[in-house]
């Protein structure tokens, strides 16, 4: 099966089916900071996340103040491929999008969402950030317009969670998902391959996880050692395997064989800023990558769910 162009249910697929037209994101900084940071959960934050709270790609909010300036400035950045009548996602991505009280979010939110161009919100966030008022507030602007939760889960693996410091337990996410489920909203789930420490198929069961949720979404990112992190210090003074394009490339296309098809699949590979990306240095060449996927998924003609049709016809599910 084919989703437009591309052998699995791509994220750009999805937004046109909701929407009728190419939709783009726009990374939003919410100006909160993180309990992973600020010693309500632990101090210094996982230790793959930059200074800038794995929102180094959003428009900073120092420099512009009220979101809808940030959302204007972000359009101005793409006006010139996109156009002045573009759809675009509110993406709250730096740091923790929830770890404010509702009389802070709701505002930010609302003010994000009343811009005609917006056409849906996304906020990333942790699933121990979530407390019964946060999913109400959610679940009322979902009924404006479209709102996704993204929920850094990264491994299922207590093990690799706490040498990550993660800082909550995998039923915590399991919680979480129920109830933000519950209220008709969209979850997706962040994902790390190459965690150190972390099997092939580790990694695979983590994919195969969610998929049995199943989540909404999964976003699957690479792990990028970056400067100024705990990972780049651990790797500096006990270098661990890096993941070489092969190993990825194959790693990422028995994980779109696990997924049901119903799971939007937003992201493959992620990118790292390349002035601070320390490993792996092939990742930087975005346009390689994706293509080097796409080859290897259509030359062994593998698309989203045969691997898991496959499984369930031998009665492995």
């Amino acid at each position: 099966m084919l989703w437009g162009d591309k052998p699995y249910h791509s994220l750009d697929y999805e937004l046109k089916r909701l929407f009728g037209r190419k939709v783009y994101k726009l990374a939003l900084d919410g100006g909160m900071t993180c309990p992973n940071r600020d010693g309500t959960a632990g101090t210094g934050g996982c230790i793959f996340c930059s200074s800038g709270g794995s929102g180094d790609f959003a428009v900073a909010r120092g420099a512009y103040g009220d979101v809808w300036h940030q959302i204007e400035a972000a359009r101005e950045k793409v006006a010139g491929k996109i156009g002045e009548d573009g759809l675009f996602v509110a993406y709250f991505q730096s740091y923790t999008n929830t770890y404010a009280p509702t009389d802070y979010l709701e505002p930010l939110f609302s003010r994000a969402m009343d811009h005609p161009r917006i056409a849906a919100l996304s906020v990333g966030t942790r699933p121990d950030c979530l407390p019964p008022e946060t999913v109400e507030l959610l679940e009322r602007l979902n009924r404006r317009k479209p709102v996704w939760v993204e929920l850094g889960l990264q491994t299922i693996h207590e093990g690799t969670a706490r040498t990550i410091r993660r800082g909550y337990e995998l039923p915590v996410f399991e919680d979480a998902f129920r109830r933000l489920s519950q209220a008709g909203l969209t979850v997706i789930a962040h994902v790390i391959l190459g965690l150190p420490g972390e099997t092939k198929e580790m990694m695979l069961e983590t994919a195969g996880y969610l998929g049995r949720l199943p989540v909404h979404g999964i976003k699957l990112q690479l792990l990028h050692i970056l400067e100024g992190t705990k990972l780049a210090s651990m790797y500096s003074e006990t270098p661990f395997h890096v993941m070489s394009l092969e190993e990825y490339t194959d790693l990422i296309v028995e994980c779109i064989g696990i997924l049901p098809p119903s799971v939007v699949i937003h992201r493959i590979s992620g990118d790292g800023p390349k002035r601070l990306l320390i490993e792996p240095k092939w990742s930087g060449n975005k346009r390689l990558v994706l293509n080097t996927i796409m080859k290897k998924l259509r030359e062994n003609g593998v698309y989203q769910g045969k691997f898991l049709e496959i499984s369930v016809q031998n009665g492995v599910f």
